[in-house]
């Protein structure tokens, strides 16, 4: 049975008017991070859940996805005679745009699904009106710790997926296609700046707000008891990955804009 058009058209609405409020939230996030102290347990618990929690699938995920992109680049490069070039290529794809990225999808998965799921359930069993009745500012106590554990959290995953990226990578080009790890690292050592260094932690910081703004204003929005849950959660997901990709443009487009240099310095 298909979907009627007013549905879809009521769907829609509902989908823009929580978008506008995930907005709205993350500009009362702002305000209360400048002039309200910090709920530093529930920060802290939050931290673990998304730090410590994530670590090893966020590792796994980059080591096949470094040893992939190897394996699919480094067949060409040495037909090209491009071979020493293979490493570099790896490091520039995972700083600039796979470790954060794909890092961040993780997260907006596990975390943001969570997030969504928990606020959601707190609001439809009226735990959000007992902390109003208990004069607790609601985004104070369950927003704010995971705005700020995942802005933390999320670079520091980015890195260590870099680097366990590059260690995937220089496995296999050495394992598969005699590429010495100490070619594969000079290349990567020549091709990288710090600039592209800097690059994935400032991606990450941004799509950690996201993913913890947009999973915690669909919680706060849900309706409908159980069902409403599960669709947040779904939405919210959904959603965070949309936001990914579409600001990962915009922050690639201003942080990458002119002519590209590492070709000159590597090669």
């Amino acid at each position: 049975m298909t979907e009627s058009p007013d549905n879809s058209s009521s769907a829609l609405g509902r989908w823009s008017r929580r978008l506008i409020a995930a907005i709205l939230l993350g500009g009362q996030v702002i305000v209360h991070l400048l002039s309200r102290k910090l709920n530093r347990r529930n920060t802290v618990e939050q931290m673990a859940a998304v730090g410590p929690e994530s670590l090893l699938i966020a590792l796994l995920t980059a080591m096949f996805v470094g040893a992939v992109f190897t394996i699919q680049v480094a067949r060409e490069f040495i037909n090209l005679g491009a071979g020493t070039a293979v490493g570099g290529v790896l490091a520039i794809s995972l700083s600039r745009e796979l470790a954060p990225v794909l890092t961040a999808v993780i997260l907006a998965g596990r975390v943001g699904s969570a997030f969504a799921a928990e606020i959601g359930t707190m609001r439809v069993t009226e735990q959000i009106d007992a902390l109003y009745m208990l004069r607790t500012d609601p985004i104070d106590y369950l927003v704010i710790p995971r705005v700020i554990a995942c802005c933390l959290m999320l670079p520091i995953l980015t890195l260590l997926s870099l680097v366990t990226g590059m260690t995937g990578g220089m496995f296999i080009a050495e394992w598969l296609y005699g590429i010495s790890h100490n070619v594969f690292l000079n290349s990567a050592k020549n091709f990288l700046s710090v600039w592209d260094l800097c690059s994935s932690p400032i991606k990450g910081f941004v799509f950690g707000a996201l993913i913890a703004v947009i999973g915690s204003s669909w919680g706060l929005t849900t309706t409908g008891g159980a069902k409403g849950v599960g669709q947040s959660t779904t939405t919210a997901v959904v959603t965070s990955l949309l936001a990914i990709f579409v600001v990962n443009f915009f922050l690639s487009w201003l942080m990458f804009q002119g002519p590209g240099q590492a070709l000159g310095r590597g090669l």
